[in-house]
Parts: C-alpha cells; sequence; structure tokens
C-alpha cells in the first residue's frame, strides 16, 4: 500500500483525498498535522512544512498540487528526490484571460476613470492605439507564450525578455543581461511571469522600475518574491511608475495592515490569476504514483538546475 501525505502549512489540502481515493482506492492518506504523514511514500504539497522532508525516511516523491514548485522547495532537503509539478492547459487560458484583463486596465486607462470616479468627476480619459501601447513579458514558457502569441493579434506591440535568446512569432525578443535595460525601455506594461529561481528573486526592484519609461506600469503574476515591495511604492509615491496589478505575494493570504491594500494605484487580487482543476491535479499525482511504483519515467518531472 502507498503512503501519501498532503502537507502544507498554510492550506488544509484534506480536500484532494477523496479524488485520490477515487483514482486509487489503495492509496493511504493522510493530512498534516497528522505525524502519520512522516511515514508517507509521497509528499503532496503547497507550501510545505518548513524541513519536513528530512523527517520523512520512506519519501520516495515530492509532487507539487501547482505548476510552480518553489513554495515546496524553499529551505527544505529534497535529498535528491524526484520533484514533480503540474501542468494544465487551462492554466494558460486562465492567465491569459487576466494578463489581457490588466492589458487593458492601463491601455484603456479604466484605473484613470476609477480614480475619477472616486471623486465624482466626470472627465474622459485620452486614448490611443493598441499598435502604441507596448506590452513587455517576462517569462515565456507555457503561460507567457500563450499571452505572446495571442496580444498581437489584438493589435499590442509585444515584446519579451528571456534568459536565452529565443524566437516568438509577432514577439520582438529580447535577452540576458545585455538586452534587459533595452527591453524595459520599451515597455509600457511589464508582466512578470517568471518561474522563481535564485537569479529572478526581486528582479522586480528599484533598478528595474527606474529603467521602465515614466509612466509605466507593472503585473506580477509569477511570485510575491519577485517583488521588492518598497522599491514598488517608492517608484509609485515619486510618480514615475503609473500602478501595479498584483496578484501574488510573498506571504498569503496579505496581512490586513499591509501597506499595498493602500497603496494609490495598486490593484490587489487574492491569488487568483489561474489555477489548475482539482480532478486535473489529482489524475496528474495519481499517474505519477503509479509510474514511480512501476519504474515508469515521470510526467512534469522538474529540472532542479533550472527550477522548473
Amino acid at each position: 500500500m502507498t503512503r501519501v501525505a498532503l502537507l502544507s502549512h498554510s492550506a488544509n489540502l484534506a480536500y484532494f483525498q477523496p479524488l485520490l481515493n477515487e483514482l486509487d482506492p489503495t492509496l493511504r492518506i493522510t493530512t498534516w498535522p497528522d505525524q502519520a504523514c512522516l511515514e508517507a511514500d509521497i509528499a503532496v504539497c503547497w507550501n510545505s512544512p518548513p524541513g519536513i522532508y528530512a523527517k520523512m525516511p520512506q519519501l520516495r516523491l515530492i509532487h507539487s498540487i501547482a505548476a510552480g514548485v518553489d513554495n515546496v522547495l524553499a529551505g527544505q532537503d529534497a535529498r535528491d528526490l524526484p520533484v514533480c509539478r503540474v501542468v494544465d492547459p487551462m492554466l494558460a487560458q486562465g492567465m491569459l484571460q487576466y494578463v489581457l484583463w490588466a492589458v487593458l486596465h492601463f491601455h484603456r486607462k479604466l484605473d484613470v476613470a476609477m480614480a475619477n470616479q472616486r471623486q465624482a468627476m466626470w472627465k474622459r480619459p485620452p486614448q490611443q492605439a493598441a499598435k502604441d501601447f507596448r506590452v513587455g513579458l517576462m517569462g515565456l514558457g507555457e503561460l507567457g507564450g500563450l499571452i505572446g502569441a495571442t496580444l498581437p493579434t489584438l493589435g499590442y506591440t509585444v515584446n519579451g525578455w528571456s534568459r536565452s535568446p529565443r524566437e516568438l512569432p509577432g514577439v520582438r525578443m529580447f535577452s540576458g543581461a545585455d538586452g534587459y535595460e533595452a527591453f524595459l525601455g520599451q515597455t509600457d506594461l511589464l508582466v512578470c511571469l517568471l518561474p522563481l529561481t535564485d537569479s529572478t528573486r526581486g528582479i522586480l526592484d528599484r533598478r528595474t522600475f527606474a529603467a521602465l519609461p515614466p509612466g509605466a506600469a507593472v503585473v506580477n503574476c509569477g511570485r510575491g518574491e519577485h517583488l521588492v515591495v518598497d522599491d514598488l511604492i517608492a517608484a509609485l509615491q515619486s510618480g514615475h511608475l503609473r500602478g501595479a496589478v498584483l496578484d501574488v505575494f510573498t506571504q498569503e493570504p496579505l496581512a490586513t495592515d499591509h501597506p499595498l491594500w493602500r497603496t494609490p494605484g495598486v490593484v490587489v487580487t487574492p491569488h487568483m490569476a489561474t489555477m489548475a482543476a482539482s480532478a486535473t491535479v489529482a489524475a496528474q499525482i495519481v499517474a505519477n504514483i503509479h509510474r514511480l511504483r512501476d519504474g515508469q519515467a515521470l510526467v512534469n518531472q522538474v529540472d532542479m538546475e533550472r527550477g522548473y
């Protein structure tokens, strides 16, 4: 019998138990903080309890319930165990919808109209053609790739930046440290969809904001750790940045006294940009459990050197 531990120190993952058992009734499933989790063969995780894997001598597989794995590996000893993530085609559709909303929010100056409404001010903001509104995408994997392919069809000028050179039809590409500031200088709306790695942590900082044109805006739906909050607030207060749409935060839920709730120009959403369907997550986890048992290659295994 395979033992599965549902591990999170910030959420109750017990709702996965019936989904997993429906697919494989033989799985013996426990939910943290039940100490029986320490005897599990499989860890199914989101925001794993600190140091938990080192206390699990029978552990054979670490499986995130999402596309990202940073929060299941941070501060952990993974002991060279295989780590898998979930890939759901609908994730990209959800992210496209969220980013398109954010693009329209700033391109059509809905942020200005909403600020005017709070003052009962009837004042039509000047409009501009989509081709004159430059969207810059950082992170061009499955999610960013779909966004980069779609926005040009709606008339937008789209630039992309990646760590190494690549091509994407309809997108003007920049790469590496040498291309970073040139990319930022031609971006009116910066969208961060990067994975969280040592090289991307804190990338949305004072240097990045200063390289954007005056009046630019920022969207972060990558990871909260990409953003240096104090630098963003300073850039907004100085007037260099126009606004920001933020969906991810270092600590979630965002504390009620956090200054981002009340910073003018900031829109806070509760990590809702996109998410995999629970049934899809459960199916991919059980499939990998069976693959591990049968000695087959795992699906969506993480390249630990790249971090995704």
